[in-house]
């Protein structure tokens, strides 16, 4: 568990700088941006961690980092239930792999938050999927696409993962603004992998809550 003067808040998916501008110009927010990754840092892990750990440097109340180092993860996962993919699971096992590793020799370790931005107009890659959120138990099952985030990483710890439900980058900035100060307070994450294992179980659609990771 973090133990240091910020609460850090990771915002997964793309970001409109509209509202990593205004969040920026907050006394109270350290927006900490990511480095550009690596040329071996295909899935911007390593950035993101290195964000990470900065931001838990930051003596600001708060410390937003706009890159995460399950993002890999969390679309091998959307991928393996995407029915045209061959694939099946192996993409999802091998980044889970990339991902304990680097979890397990303390690299990083799980902000404090997840702050889910809503999608845009039409936006399917967006992380809440083209139909937003329904609901404080996430999205309903045939509204979207499958999300790691609302769905099994959500499930783990319900109240360590907020949503903006707004879709327009204006309302947005405001939407994150006003989350930070709101944040609720809930059990620490479960370990890693428990996360991982929940997640090769849960399957969309599945209503938050419906198979949490113990911690």
């Amino acid at each position: 568990m973090r133990r240091n003067a910020s609460t850090v808040v990771v915002l997964p998916g793309p970001a409109p700088a509209e509202v990593l501008a205004a969040v920026g110009r907050s006394m109270n927010v350290a927006l900490i941006r990511p480095p550009k990754p690596a040329e071996d840092d295909a899935g911007g892990l390593d950035a993101a961690a290195g964000a990470l750990q900065q931001a838990g440097r930051s003596t600001s109340a708060y410390a937003l980092v706009p890159a995460d180092p399950l993002a890999a993860l969390a679309a091998s996962w959307r991928a393996m239930w995407d029915v045209s993919r061959p694939e099946g699971p192996a993409e999802f096992e091998a980044e889970a792999l990339k991902v304990l590793t680097a979890w397990r020799s303390g690299r990083f370790e799980l902000p404090d938050y997840y702050l889910v931005l809503g999608p845009g107009p039409g936006s399917p890659a967006s992380p809440a999927g083209p139909a937003g959120p329904t609901g404080p138990a996430g999205p309903a099952a045939g509204d979207q696409g499958p999300d790691f985030y609302l769905g099994p990483l959500r499930t783990a710890r319900p109240q360590r993962v907020a949503v903006v439900p707004a879709t327009e980058p204006a309302q947005q900035a405001v939407g994150v603004l006003h989350a930070l100060g709101s944040l609720p307070y809930g059990p620490w994450w479960p370990d890693l992998d428990k996360v991982i294992e929940a997640a090769r179980t849960f399957y969309p659609g599945q209503l938050a809550g419906g198979t949490a990771a113990t911690g």
